[in-house]
């Protein structure tokens, strides 16, 4: 991947919705090369797909949480089922498997604080082998941003 490459990525991110003309003429390229590095980047992967950015305040997603979360044994057989567990719960957002005092870190969006306690009681806490869970609630995004630096 080199700087020409970079560029594009850039501007994907800023706007996937920007035509091939536009993107060439911002990264001074001309259209069909521009074009063929899009979708060499689409078949190498680099480009996993494009998204709709949405406002999740306006969709009712008011609370974001964070939680941490520690399995009760270092398990293959207890962090595997915890992972299909969690892919099956859409209000998971992000599940990273992390080092240091807990063991995954969760990004939950909810309705409120009430659809939070639920989604605790009623979900998160009975799959098996989760030994203790931390929740913080975000009380203000400083900032916010899927785009990498390039």
């Amino acid at each position: 991947m080199d700087v020409t490459d970079r560029k594009i990525l850039m501007q994907l991110q800023q706007n996937a919705k920007q035509n091939t003309k536009e993107i060439a003429s911002k990264i001074g390229l001309s259209v069909t090369p521009t074009y063929e590095r899009i979708k060499k980047l689409e078949q190498q992967e680099i480009i996993k797909s494009y998204v709709a950015l949405v406002d999740r305040n306006k969709i009712g997603k008011e609370l974001i949480a964070y939680c941490q979360v520690t399995l009760s044994k270092q398990q293959k057989k207890l962090a595997d089922n915890f992972k299909k567990e969690i892919l099956l719960l859409p209000d998971i957002m992000e599940c990273h498997q992390v080092s240091g005092n807990f063991d995954y870190l969760l990004k939950i969006a909810v309705n409120d604080i009430s659809s939070f306690h639920s989604f605790i009681n009623e979900k998160l806490s009975i799959i098996d082998g989760i030994s203790t869970i931390h929740s913080s609630f975000v009380l203000d995004s400083v900032k916010d941003t899927s785009a990498f630096n390039l």
